[in-house]
């Protein structure tokens, strides 16, 4: 049975399946070759074609197991870090329960993906390793592959999009990869990028759809019930699906009572429309600031996990995320990416559907400062912050200095005005006045809005 589609609010379109398959013998991250792995035979999923496995159904086995992210882990010892578990005080207040951060945006590269990267390298033969490997993406897997890569003494190549932020291209190129940037959009690098590898026998590495990176990406679920052995639910972001899934096969194995919920941008969310079709559907044109978490289809091997062990799949906006990730940086002094900063969007929709304690999952902290910069100034205005007003008043001398004085008696902070004359739409004794000002929250918006009404200036909508 297919896991739980929620809106947001807590509520759901299905009950989730309530046996869980034990954890059994499975294919291990580190085998000489592993599945799909092989020059020239793997498909886009990971796996020879004609073999990636869709919906399981609920007696089948699942594609990765309890025992193949232990042995992840032993690969991942002295590479990856444990990142911290980080206790938040104002969200453990909103939620009534202990919320706890887990860190993955201070891990290596700035995300979890190197994990998966790792694992999935480490388990090639040395005839593969010779051939070199390849991988597609703007940002987070192109670091993990770079440094994994280098690690393990491979030669790694990546294709970029052409717009890919500078700092995301320089530090992959830092990490020892050989950036190629080719077209707009991921979708067109990773065309590149599977054409490379059928050209030349490099071994395209998958960032999400393959058992050894789930595994990889599964010692996060460890390492947290390691750190909080008395979890009850973990938030998690999800785009293909490899670290949802991941944790799923770790924490249901080892805690089945753990409640386990998946979080999508609502512009990308391709999870909600498979899990009702039973099999990974595509999305047309997924748009979301979070690029993590900006992809239009789930995994195959992914998506079989999730159907399976993921409780619930959440979808939140783009101003809860904004508003997340400035709560991030101000209260828990964590800078994370949209991505990342998901799980805790989730938590302020619907703080009273989450039981305690909580983990939610920061996966990455690799955000452009432009995009920053764009980020907080929206999250800043949804949290009632930032107030823009248009209003008119009669052009004469004094009339602005009037203005301004009911904005400082209402104790707002003015950062910009736009003082206009000549639209054709005003009047002749009219000016407009546009504003940009700092408030302190919502309610203050109100109070400053009901004071200009009060001294009698139109404010336009």
């Amino acid at each position: 049975m297919a896991a739980r589609v929620g809106d947001g609010d807590g509520t759901a379109a299905s009950p989730a399946s309530a046996s869980r398959p034990q954890d059994g013998p499975g294919p291990g991250p580190v085998s000489g070759t592993a599945p799909g792995s092989a020059s020239g035979s793997a498909s886009a999923s990971g796996f020879p074609s004609g073999s990636a496995p869709g919906s399981a159904s609920a007696g089948s086995p699942l594609p990765v197991t309890l025992d193949a992210v232990r042995d992840a882990q032993k690969v991942l010892s002295g590479v990856s870090r444990t990142t911290v578990l980080e206790g938040s005080r104002h969200l453990s207040t909103l939620i009534g329960a202990p919320v706890h951060l887990k860190c993955e945006n201070l891990q290596r590269t700035g995300s979890f993906k190197v994990r998966g990267a790792y694992v999935r390298i480490a388990g090639l033969s040395a005839r593969e390793r010779a051939a070199g490997v390849v991988a597609a993406s703007a940002g987070n897997h192109a670091q993990g592959v770079a440094l994994a890569a280098s690690l393990l003494g491979v030669r790694s190549t990546v294709f970029m999009p052409e717009g890919a932020p500078l700092p995301k291209v320089a530090a992959t190129r830092e990490y020892g990869a050989e950036v190629r940037l080719h077209g707009q959009v991921v979708d067109e690098s990773l065309r590149a990028a599977q054409e490379y590898a059928r050209r030349t026998g490099a071994v395209f590495i998958h960032p999400f759809d393959h058992p050894d990176v789930i595994a990889g990406q599964g010692t996060v679920g460890l390492e947290i019930l390691e750190q909080c052995p008395e979890v009850r639910t973990i938030v998690v972001g999800i785009g293909g699906g490899g670290l949802a899934a991941g944790i799923a096969v770790a924490v249901k194995a080892l805690r089945p009572d753990v409640r386990i919920v998946g979080v999508q941008a609502a512009g990308a969310a391709a999870y909600p429309p498979s899990l009702k079709a039973g099999s990974p559907v595509t999305l047309e044109a997924p748009v979301t600031m979070a690029d993590g978490i900006k992809v239009g289809r789930p995994g195959d091997v992914p998506f079989a996990i999730v159907e399976r062990l993921v409780d619930e799949v959440r979808t939140v906006s783009e101003d809860q995320i904004a508003a997340a990730l400035l709560l991030c940086l101000e209260r828990a002094k964590l800078v994370v990416e949209p991505a990342g900063a998901t799980p805790v969007a989730a938590l302020l929709a619907a703080p009273a559907s989450f039981e305690g304690p909580v983990v939610a999952v920061l996966s990455g902290g690799n955000v452009d400062p432009l995009l920053m910069q764009g980020v907080l100034r929206h999250g800043m205005a949804a949290a009632g912050r930032y107030l823009s007003l248009r209003l008119r008043l009669t052009d004469r001398p004094g009339a602005l200095a009037a203005l301004l004085e009911v904005l400082s008696a209402a104790d707002a902070n003015v950062l910009d005005v736009s003082h206009v004359r000549t639209d054709p739409r005003l009047g002749l004794t009219e000016a407009e006045v546009e504003l940009h000002l700092e408030t302190k929250g919502q309610e203050h918006c109100s109070a400053v809005r009901a004071a200009l009404r009060e001294a009698g200036y139109l404010v336009m909508p």
